[in-house]
């Protein structure tokens, strides 16, 4: 059976260190360029472009290249994208609101990138519990906690870029309890499928996120 070469150790290592200091490099720039004003709509802008290119260096370092990866992957988008049409044409799941035009076009008022949001962030949570918990459900329970706290550190910096409002400008608590149980679903439908799950990118990525969003809390003054 023919087998796919791989790259060695060290050039491996070398390619990860180049990405890696890819995305500092990508979400510095941005933190800078959301945080001052005259600069900000062109971020604002880019920002379907950024998710797109992170959305590109997970699957550069993706290793589950099996038959049910892109089931999952499609799962995913469009259980998230699902999930967003009905609490925006509804008011169920998170509460009432609506988007802005930073994260791009839209299909029935929801933009086509919030379901590559809910991709990667569930793969990178996923990716970190992947070898440290061998319980689905617990696994499930952890990433959706992860996810919710993520989207916690985020709400504020969405509604100040022009991602979402919010009612009242009120982020209501079934906001945060809608992102856990659309979390933990996807979550566990990720942990059952079969396929490598552990990605060398994966939680340096999920820390700059991080870090993006806590950064820019302060430097929006928010």
């Amino acid at each position: 059976m023919h087998k796919i070469a791989k790259a060695p150790p060290k050039a491996h290592d070398k390619q990860l260190l180049i990405v890696k200091l890819v995305v500092v490099a990508l979400y510095g720039v941005g933190i800078i360029g959301m945080s001052i004003p005259e600069y900000r709509p062109l971020f604002q802008s880019l920002t379907p472009a950024q998710l797109l290119i992170t959305l590109g260096l997970v699957l550069f370092f993706h290793r589950g290249w099996t038959d049910s990866f892109p089931i999952v992957a499609a799962l995913a988008f469009w259980i998230g994208f699902g999930s967003e049409l009905i609490g925006i044409h509804t008011g169920y799941l998170y509460g009432d609101y609506v988007y802005g035009d930073t994260l791009g076009p839209k299909l029935w008022d929801v933009p086509l990138v919030i379901g590559v949001n809910w991709f990667v962030l569930v793969y990178l949570t996923g990716a970190v519990f992947s070898k440290s918990i061998s319980n689905d459900y617990y696994a499930a329970l952890m990433g959706a906690v992860a996810m919710t706290a993520f989207d916690y550190i985020m709400e504020p910096v969405a509604m100040a870029v022009d991602m979402w409002y919010w009612k009242f400008d009120i982020i209501p608590i079934e906001n945060y309890l809608g992102w856990f149980g659309v979390s933990f679903l996807i979550h566990l439908i990720y942990r059952k499928a079969n396929f490598e799950k552990a990605n060398p990118l994966a939680a340096f990525l999920l820390i700059v996120m991080v870090l993006f969003f806590s950064i820019l809390n302060f430097t929006l003054k928010l």
